[in-house]
């Protein structure tokens, strides 16, 4: 039977008629649901009171979680069952951060022993870089790293180096050293990341399961190119290592196989980052000790997830709200809103975590769903969001937003003179810009301002727009930001649960690759040969002309 025919579904489908009659300025006045709407756990205090929901409506939204199975699905993906089940895998990026003693065994293997045999290599590998036992062809220390990937490959470890790059430990840790991360195949991308490199002292991390991903490969053989241009090709071995599983072809590319850190099926691109994928880089510029905090942070939110009841369960608390507004509302946008501009790269990693892991369009049956799934993810950091798109929220479309923010800062900072330091300044925009979503301010508020009548409307702000406030105690550390990480993971996986969709496979990257290189070989046809231009529709066959005659 379909979720959709359940009964807990049928009440909250009716009970959102009763809920759209109330205003978020009325509901915010009842302290007995503001307690009950609020989670303190794990260092995170969740304020879901803002909301478009009453106490009803979350204990509805509990009873559909439990009509889902989500607490046993949980309990599955954690036992390593094969529950992303169109490829048959396991789905186990918790094992990535499990530490040493416990155990999950998947096909008579305890996975996590192999996990912390990659760590351990890692370890061992990073410290010889990072205090220059390692050094490259000319003996010169490696001191800037250039990771190749692409989507999963580069997102995640992206969004954390961001993270950690301004804390005073990492950045202490991280002195004397770059890291950059080269993913677009666009050649500026390439110039943009070797720009002031110098070949004797990079250190070049390519990152590729099968070795064989398209844009990856060319970018590395670009790169490798720019080595060996300035060192020889005998510098290869000295100066690349890679992240993949197909050894051979990392031998082939002149990679030693000695240099290769694997990782296994079960980890899913997006969700990648606490593999090799992301440890190898992060390693290699902020030195081990700093990565297991970050692993830590993760797993103290796994741990989280897997006992928490629905209730008390902050990834479970706001999967199920985003199923009460993307599925039940019909709000299908979500804005994520960190208070802290080391998180600039959130947004862009979450959206990659939940819309190629919910933007589904068939149930695990195989059949078309008759609801909506999936949410379209944008965010930008507090305040700079606030003078770009916050107008759209607060004057446009009803947008639910998850506003982030820290008890302290990374870099503190106090003006003499100024009322507040820099960090009060932009918690007190943190505090105010839910408020002013879910209250508004009225035409009768506006006009006892003596505002002239003709720009009252103007000045109206309806309100009664959902948010979610998380406050993290302390600042963003590394191992906060694993916590962060791991929330929203579990938040993608929640809904998926709930949908009855493989939040876990990607099919819908497939077909543009195909078509991608049919382009390719016209284009190698039309280049070197001067092949006319054929077997497209005619639409494309006319921009390929003009490509090709520019």
């Amino acid at each position: 039977m379909s979720i959709a025919e359940s009964a807990p579904w049928a009440s909250l489908s009716s009970h959102a008629w009763a809920v759209a009659k109330l205003h978020l300025r009325d509901l915010l006045q009842d302290e007995g649901r503001s307690r009950a709407m609020r989670v303190d756990a794990e260092g995170i205090a969740l304020d879901f009171s803002r909301q478009n929901a009453t106490e009803e409506t979350f204990a509805l939204l509990c009873s559909l979680a439990e009509e889902a199975e989500v607490p046993g699905k949980i309990r599955a993906m954690f036992r390593g069952d094969r529950i992303n089940t169109s490829e048959g895998r396991a789905v186990l990026h918790v094992a990535l951060r499990a530490p040493k003693g416990d155990s999950i065994t998947l096909d008579g293997s305890d996975v996590v022993v192999e996990v912390h045999e990659v760590l351990d290599k890692i370890r061992a590998f990073s410290e010889k870089v990072r205090s220059g036992a390692w050094t490259g062809a000319t003996g010169r220390p490696l001191t800037d790293v250039v990771s190749i990937g692409i989507g999963g490959s580069y997102l995640g470890p992206e969004f954390v180096h961001e993270a950690l790059r301004t804390d005073p430990d990492c950045a202490r840790a991280a002195e004397g050293r770059r890291l950059r991360f080269l993913a677009n195949v666009d050649p500026i991308d390439v110039a943009r990341n070797l720009e002031g490199l110098n070949p004797e002292t990079t250190l070049v991390v390519v990152v590729s399961k099968t070795f064989t991903t398209a844009e990856t490969m060319l970018n590395a053989r670009t790169v490798r190119q720019w080595l060996t241009a300035s060192l020889g090709e005998g510098s290869v071995p000295k100066h690349m290592v890679a992240v993949s599983t197909n050894l051979d072809g990392v031998e082939a590319f002149g990679i030693d196989r000695g240099n290769a850190f694997g990782f296994w099926d079960w980890v899913g691109g997006r969700y990648s980052v606490c593999s090799a994928v992301g440890v190898v880089p992060l390693a290699l510029q902020y030195g081990m000790g700093h990565v297991e905090q970050f692993l830590a942070g993760a797993h103290r939110i796994d741990r989280h997830f897997l006992d928490a009841p629905m209730g008390r369960n902050i990834p479970a608390i706001l999967g199920l709200f985003g199923v009460w507004n993307s599925t039940f509302l019909g709000r299908a946008d979500r804005a994520l809103l960190p208070y802290c501009q080391a998180l600039l790269k959130l947004a862009p990693h979450i959206q990659q975590v939940d819309m190629e892991s919910n933007g589904k369009r068939v149930g695990l049956d195989g059949e078309e769903l008759t609801y909506t799934s999936g949410e379209v993810d944008f965010g930008e950091p507090g305040t700079n969001g606030q003078h770009s798109f916050y107008q759209l929220l607060h004057q446009g479309r009803v947008v639910p937003a998850d506003f982030i923010g820290f008890t302290r800062s990374q870099r503190p900072m106090d003006v003499q003179g100024e009322a507040v330091s820099n960090h009060d300044e932009l918690m007190a925009n943190f505090f105010a810009q839910p408020d002013a979503l879910a209250v508004g301010k009225t035409a009768e508020e506006v006009a006892a301002e003596g505002v002239p009548p003709e720009l009252v409307p103007h000045k109206v702000f309806p309100g009664n727009r959902p948010s979610n406030v998380l406050l993290v105690d302390g600042r963003l550390t590394p191992e906060a930001c694993g916590r962060l990480l791991a929330v929203y993971e579990h938040r993608t996986a929640v809904q998926g649960f709930v949908w009855g969709i493989n939040s876990f496979d990607q099919w819908g990257v497939e077909l543009g690759k195909v078509l991608a290189k049919r382009v390719r070989e016209q284009l190698a046809r039309s280049r070197k040969g001067g092949a006319a231009v054929e077997g497209f529709n005619p639409s494309t066959t006319a921009m390929l002309r003009t490509y090709l005659g520019s």
